[in-house]
């Protein structure tokens, strides 16, 4: 009996690791423990011995045996869920109980999600607040964004918040607000559907409240662990009430509430193999389908520097172009943001 205890007290460790993931690096380490996940080119593994996770290269991995269950998301838009089993950094096996053994490029890899039953392990935030001071007419502004994400194997939905308010002395403050929430479904070949509503309130361009609603279909032309890029196209239906202003006369003035159907194509670019930094951009016009010829256009942009602890700065650029803006004068308005943030 002592002999056998002795036995399991020697073999256990090797027990729970062979349920556990492993990793051989180029350079011939090897990393035992949990993989989470891999997103923009990064794996993310647990271990016993790190109080924090460890984040590695997915260029820099040799080879990789993994006990945990995995969502597979392909370059082509294709979603395998199953175990990834790989002996090379050319070679990759997904073991899937629906779809059998499947070959697969470890190029073609674009997002591994541990495949967990709780709430958290499909959740993704952030959150991020800038601030800045000149004495001069004691000129504030205060900045902040958020973010929350939900994905599961077809669909997925986020939110995004921004809000600037700018003060100084003897000049009315400055405020702009504005929120996304989408909802996409995925398709085969990289196609998917998109639905999303959008708000906005601008001081400078005297929009009390603008929302559009919008149904749309959209495509990946790029999609890859290092990179994605793809457009959607759609209609929306917009609606919108502005703030008293003045004309071309000097008199105060209200443009009229706003009621209207919209066609709508958009684009959206994201980079995040350049190490601890990651680009993103998009951009969105839209056309009046009534009678009246208008234009609007939404452009943002932001670039992000990875700091330890899932800590981030962040700078940030936003553009609203409106071809009839309630007061003549203000077709653009424009931001520019510097935030440090903190993400899950």
């Amino acid at each position: 009996m002592r002999k056998f205890t002795l036995l399991l007290f020697f073999f256990a460790p090797l027990l729970t690791y062979a349920q556990m993931d492993s990793l051989v690096m180029i350079n011939g380490d090897i990393i035992v423990g949990e993989i989470k996940s891999m997103d923009r080119g990064v794996v993310e593994i647990e271990t016993d011995y790190s109080d924090s996770n460890f984040k590695i290269e997915w260029e820099g991995i040799q080879s990789m045996v993994c006990n945990t269950d995995f969502m597979v998301t392909l370059s082509n838009g294709r979603r395998i869920s199953g175990k990834v089993v790989s002996e090379g950094p050319e070679s990759l096996q997904i073991v899937s109980d629906e779809e059998g053994t499947i070959d697969v490029n470890p190029d073609d890899i674009v997002n591994l999600k541990s495949v967990e039953k709780s709430f958290l392990s499909k959740l993704s935030a952030s959150i991020d607040v800038g601030y800045s001071y000149t004495k001069a007419n004691n000129l504030s502004q205060l900045n902040g964004s958020a973010f929350i994400g939900y994905n599961t194997k077809r669909w997925a939905l986020s939110l995004s918040l921004n809000s600037l308010r700018s003060t100084q002395d003897n000049v009315a403050a400055i405020e702009r607000n504005d929120g996304t929430l989408t909802g996409n479904y995925f398709l085969p070949y990289g196609f998917y559907g998109t639905v999303d509503f959008r708000y906005l309130t601008n001081t400078e361009q005297s929009i009390n409240l603008r929302t559009t609603s919008s149904l749309g279909v959209g495509k990946y032309i790029i999609h890859t662990n290092t990179a994605y890029w793809g457009f959607s196209t759609g209609a929306s239906f917009l609606n919108e009430s502005f703030t008293q202003t003045v004309d071309e006369n000097g008199d105060p003035f209200t443009k009229p509430s706003n009621n209207s159907a919209e066609w709508y194509i958009g684009t959206e670019v994201n980079l995040f193999d350049t190490g601890d930094l990651s680009f993103n951009t998009n951009a969105r016009g839209s056309r009046t389908l009534t009678g009246e010829d208008r234009w609007r256009a939404d452009v943002g942009a932001n670039i992000k520097y990875d700091l330890p602890y899932d800590f981030y700065i962040k700078a940030g650029y936003n553009m609203n172009y409106d071809s009839q803006p309630a007061e003549v004068g203000k077709e653009v308005d424009y931001q520019y943001s510097f935030g440090f943030g903190w993400e899950l």
